[in-house]
Order: C-alpha cells, then structure tokens, then sequence
C-alpha cells in the first residue's frame, strides 16, 4: 500500500520540477532575445552617429565642390550637374559591379553581430 501512496507524491514532484524547468527555459530565452537586442543597439548607435557626421562632412563638400565647378563653367547650376552626373555614373556602377559584395558584406556584419 505504501508504493501505492508514494506514486501519486511522485508524479506531482515531477510535474512541478517540468513545470518549473519550462518556466526557467522561457525566461532564459527571454534574456537571451534581450542580450543579443541590446548588444545590437549599442553597437548600432555609435556606428550611425559616425555615419551621420560622415554624411555631413561629404554634403558640405559637395556642395563647396559643385559651388567652385559652377564658378569655373560660368553658370552656377552647371556645377551641381557635374556633381550629379557623377554622383549617377557612381551609383550606376556600385550597382552593377559591386551590389552582391555590399549585400554579402552587409549580411556578413549582422549574421555576426545576432551569433556573437
């Protein structure tokens, strides 16, 4: 009778013990999500704020540089179409060229950061 008893107190310990062990599993998964976002996020911020200081300092160079091009060619709008012809014919071969060692490139740098 005494194994009879026993069972039952058995069945309950072990359905606590899953019942906490999936508990435990879930918020385990729950900061692991929240590791990998934050590590994402601190290590995108200082990166845009340098691109975003980049981007400047390139506009107000481009601007300067289409300014003095429209200067030399006599019209000041020649000059912004030189830097936009340039800037099309770049454009044109990065895609063509380039566009699957920039999305590799890309890709590479996240799948690394998300597995780190």
């Amino acid at each position: 009778m005494k194994d009879m008893e026993d069972n039952p107190n058995l069945l309950e310990t072990l359905l606590k013990r899953a019942s906490e062990y999936g508990k435990t599993s879930i918020e385990l998964a729950k900061l692991k999500t929240l590791d990998k976002t934050t590590d994402i996020i601190s290590s995108f911020i200082p990166l845009s704020v340098v691109i975003i200081l980049f981007v400047s300092c390139l506009l107000f160079l481009n601007l300067g540089l289409a300014l003095w091009l429209g200067e030399l060619l006599g019209k000041t709008f020649y000059g912004f179409f030189m830097v936009a012809a340039f800037y099309g014919f770049l454009g044109i071969i990065i895609h063509f060229f380039m566009h699957k060692w920039i999305k590799s490139l890309v890709g590479n740098y996240f799948i690394i950061h998300v597995l780190k």
